[in-house]
């Protein structure tokens, strides 16, 4: 079955409705059960240990083998079938959370259990995340591919909002192992469901057999030399860096100059769960009316206007506002960033592409607070916030004056995307059909 016949499967097959949402239904459960963990063993840690250091050791094992481990996942799933991934990264997963569950239930508390965990768990994520991104045109039309990755963001908005109320009631009343024990069981519940999707392993275009380092370099240059991706990718790397600031600093703001509130910080995580949850659920209906590039654009140039805005506000409900906004500029952003790719790139090549920006997404936010992290201590988060949106602004006016940029955002004006059938790629395609037919 040639990468045409994959994609012919896909527009005429009447099940992939049932398909989408099993796998939705399963990555929701799997989240949810994910993000009580998350929450759980930070406060455990916190609470436990008062100690900075002890946060900031769980912080690089949470994302550093992701970042990591996204080199290689990327170029498995080009050569593997992405369902069998993702179900295996899930399973390990559950395995390593089992694993701790158990010892801790028989009195083991060392801190590198559960650094070796949260390891596992990040690792099991550099191999899923780029599975899940180049899975989805697999079993999803290419004129729904919008309004799923809406509904999955929506979704991921939605655990942010259930998940941190749920994490604090569990850890009220259960010891941390039991908690543990969740998240296995909706690892289960996810696995279960993904094993009635059938997919199928993507047949490679390129005319000889390659080794591994051989597809991973390739797919390195693909990116490189693919000027959409390639300025998309370079956008999507400094946005991520800048979005730091607002998005872990407005907690610090809204204790500094309007008070220590609980509700008040609660309602800061609300207005933004909301915005995000809101824009997700409907950008597959209004966001057809635009381009994909003119929303990406869009939404980063709302990102410095609102990032500055919150630097301004000295009105709590109007910070509330901005940070509203701001929810609602991410799935704007995100979501049409991840259609792009969906659409432009020949299907054995999207493992790769997405193992590219999942290093983006697993590093950018560290490295953002890295930065900003500090100089929130010499200066005032108000002033941080401004500087961000400043340059946010700047990296976005670059980003349309750049010759990149330019032909992007003429591709854009074309459904077509002639940068899709190979125009301005240096790299040959290897026989691949244009992936906006995918």
């Amino acid at each position: 079955m040639s990468s045409e016949e994959s994609v012919t499967t896909v527009e005429e097959r009447p099940g992939w409705r049932r398909d989408i949402t099993l796998f939705l239904t399963g990555q929701t459960v799997s989240l949810f059960g994910s993000m009580l963990v998350q929450y759980a063993v930070m406060w455990y840690l916190t609470l436990t240990t008062k100690d900075g250091t002890v946060l900031a050791l769980s912080t690089v094992f949470g994302f550093l083998p992701q970042a990591i481990i996204s080199i290689f996942g990327g170029v498995w799933a080009d050569r593997h079938n992405r369902k069998l991934l993702i179900i295996g990264a899930d399973a390990s997963i559950a395995l390593a959370t089992a694993t701790l569950a158990i010892l801790m239930f028989f009195g083991n508390r060392e801190l590198w259990l559960i650094y070796a965990a949260l390891a596992v768990r990040s690792a099991g994520a550099g191999i899923q995340t780029p599975a899940v991104g180049a899975l989805l045109p697999q079993i999803v039309p290419s004129d729904r591919l919008l309004s799923i990755n809406g509904i999955n963001q929506s979704i991921q908005a939605g655990m942010m909002l259930i998940a941190p109320a749920v994490a604090a009631l569990l850890y009220a009343t259960l010891p941390l192992y039991w908690i543990l024990g969740v998240d296995v069981v909706t690892a289960a519940i996810g696995i279960g469901l993904m094993t009635l999707i059938p997919v199928a392993k993507i047949v490679r275009s390129e005319a000889t057999p390659t080794g591994y380092f051989s597809d991973l370099s390739a797919g390195f240059r693909y990116v490189v030399t693919h000027p959409l991706i390639r300025w998309l990718l370079g956008l999507y790397a400094v946005v991520m860096v800048l979005a730091a600031a607002p998005s872990f600093l407005t907690p610090l703001m809204v204790a500094r100059s309007f008070g220590e509130e609980v509700w008040k910080l609660t309602v800061l995580e609300l207005s933004f769960s909301i915005g995000m949850m809101l824009a997700g659920a409907t950008i597959g209906s209004w966001g057809k009316r635009f381009s994909r590039i003119g929303l990406i654009v869009g939404a980063s140039i709302g990102f410095g206007f609102l990032s500055i805005g919150m630097g301004l506000s000295s009105n709590l409900w109007v910070f509330y506002g901005f940070m509203f906004l701001t929810g609602v500029a991410v799935p704007v952003f995100s979501t049409p960033s991840m259609t792009v790719l969906q659409e432009v790139v020949e299907p054995d090549r999207q493992g790769r592409v997405f193992g590219f920006f999942g290093i983006v997404s697993a590093t950018a936010m560290p490295v953002g607070m890295a930065v900003f992290g500090p100089l929130a201590n010499l200066q005032s988060v108000e002033f941080v916030l401004i500087l961000s949106g400043m340059v946010t602004l700047i990296v976005a006016a670059i980003a349309l004056l750049l010759p990149s940029g330019r032909r992007a955002m003429r591709a854009a004006r074309d459904h077509t995307d002639p940068l899709s059938h190979g125009h301005g790629v240096s790299l040959p395609t290897g026989g691949a059909e244009p992936a906006a037919d995918a």
